[in-house]
């Protein structure tokens, strides 16, 4: 088990939420790009490793349906999460309210997500999970600012939200080593609902136009990097 994983992820996300605090300027732009090359990243990686590792097992037939079911349980999340994993931010008014719905689809979403981690050999995988996680992280800590809660029980949350990936990761290890009995032979399974999720994520983090429908020079640069760095490291690892 390799404890470096463990602090990327938890780190990333805590200060992109904690981040809040330190931001005096609209940063939007540069979350947008970090947003972009996260998603171009995700999808290439998915393609590249995910897809393929969970079709080399046995139950090769069964794959496609778990990917249907996690692209349709992230599209039931984002109506708790209102989109929040993917950098949104929106205005809420209701004073000091917790948004449930909000935390709780996100955390499940930073749960499953640090998943395909135990077969992350490359370790292209973490960084993309990684860069994902800070804008994700921001936006939930600027609705619970907006929602009057104060800095400890802001960066109270963000680190709950943020240990989710780890706890994640450690889940998968487990299954993946055969460490909880009877699972291991549904590591794959799993494997497909991540997939799922992942190639929601990144496709709509991909495919949001801007007003005129168009991609601007810099997201596009930012999803070209992107996809060579997973890329860079595919050929890398061969």
């Amino acid at each position: 088990m390799e404890i470096w994983k463990f602090l990327v992820l938890f780190f990333c996300a805590f200060l992109g939420g904690i981040a809040i605090f330190l931001v005096k300027n609209d940063k939007s732009q540069l979350l947008k790009l970090i947003l972009s090359f996260s998603g171009a990243y995700l999808f290439a990686i998915t393609v590249l490793h995910l897809i393929p590792e969970a079709y080399s097992g046995t139950d090769k037939a069964e794959i496609g349906i778990f990917i249907l079911i996690g692209f349709l349980l992230q599209v039931f999340l984002e109506q708790f999460s209102e989109g929040v994993e993917h950098g949104h931010i929106h205005k809420h008014h209701d004073g000091h309210v917790f948004p449930w719905g909000i935390m709780i689809s996100l955390c499940l979403h930073g749960f499953l997500e640090g998943m395909p981690l135990a077969k992350d050999q490359n370790n292209e995988l973490i960084f993309g999970i990684a860069l994902h996680h800070i804008p994700a992280a921001f936006a939930l800590a600027s609705i619970l600012v907006q929602n009057q809660f104060k800095a400890k029980g802001v960066a109270f949350y963000i680190a709950i939200f943020a240990v989710m990936a780890p706890a994640g990761y450690y889940f998968s290890l487990s299954l993946s080593n055969g460490s909880i009995s009877g699972m291991e032979p549904y590591f794959n399974k799993v494997m497909g609902i991540v997939i799922g999720i992942f190639l929601h994520i990144s496709t709509t983090i991909l495919f949001e136009s801007n007003a005129d429908h168009k991609i601007n020079k810099r997201k596009m640069m930012a999803v070209i990097a992107g996809i060579a760095v997973a890329l860079s490291g595919f050929y890398l690892g061969h």
